[in-house]
């Protein structure tokens, strides 16, 4: 069931503004903002691509299940991030909500018909799509990686400079999220961030290992070399 988000308005990301969308455009766009339980299905893998999604708090994955009954998650989306945007009429891979999520999502038609008339929308796209693209190639050189301990200090890294607030990285997603957005065991993953933990390279806050501190910044950068 989805909740309507019930936020002040006032403290809502301005995301007209940030893809610079004239006012005359704003009334037709349709925004909408919407709350996702932990778990709930953002939409699905083939579902028509009419929409476009802004993560307003919270964080979503977008994943694939394989045939042979595996997942693998392509990105996590945090606050702030845009998701959704497709290069078809139908999403690629199936999106969810990692923890309650509060998205919001407007019409990719308007937003279209906006770039094919004004100049800023068309970049601002653009510049969204370069981004998708960018971590995309990303994600594939991190599966790439050695080492399941390159993987791991890959994704902290990654995490550290989207997530860490006052010294403390706070992550949304739990290990088994972990081991299939880099293509590994969920044992292999807690092999790894425990010998990160031995090293003195990092230490965990709390029971529920979600939330780190990384003690050495430079320590954990060295494994994030590719061979």
């Amino acid at each position: 069931m989805l909740v309507r988000g019930k936020a002040d308005r006032a403290s809502r990301p301005n995301l007209l503004g940030d893809l610079d969308i004239p006012s005359g455009l704003s009334a037709s766009v349709g925004i909408s903002e919407f709350t996702y339980r932990k778990g709930q299905e953002v939409y699905s893998e083939n579902d028509p691509a009419e929409y476009v999604y802004q993560v307003r708090k919270g964080a979503v994955r977008r994943y694939k299940l394989l045939s042979d009954g595996r997942r693998q998650i392509g990105a996590f989306h945090l606050s702030g991030d845009i998701f959704g945007l497709e290069n078809a009429l139908v999403h690629r891979l199936s999106a969810e909500a990692v923890v309650e999520t509060s998205v919001r999502l407007f019409k990719r038609q308007s937003l279209e018909n906006g770039a094919e008339t004004d100049a800023n929308v068309f970049h601002r796209l653009l510049s969204m799509t370069t981004k998708n693209l960018r971590h995309a190639e990303d994600h594939m050189l991190l599966l790439g990686r050695k080492s399941s301990v390159e993987k791991v200090a890959a994704f902290l890294l990654e995490m550290d400079g989207r997530l860490t607030s006052a010294g403390l990285l706070s992550l949304p997603m739990g290990r088994r999220d972990i081991a299939d957005y880099l293509g590994l065991t969920l044992e292999t993953v807690s092999r790894a961030v425990n010998q990160l933990q031995r090293e003195a390279v990092l230490k965990f806050i709390g029971k529920t290992h979600r939330e780190i501190v990384i003690l050495d910044r430079l320590r954990l950068s060295s494994f994030d070399i590719p061979g």
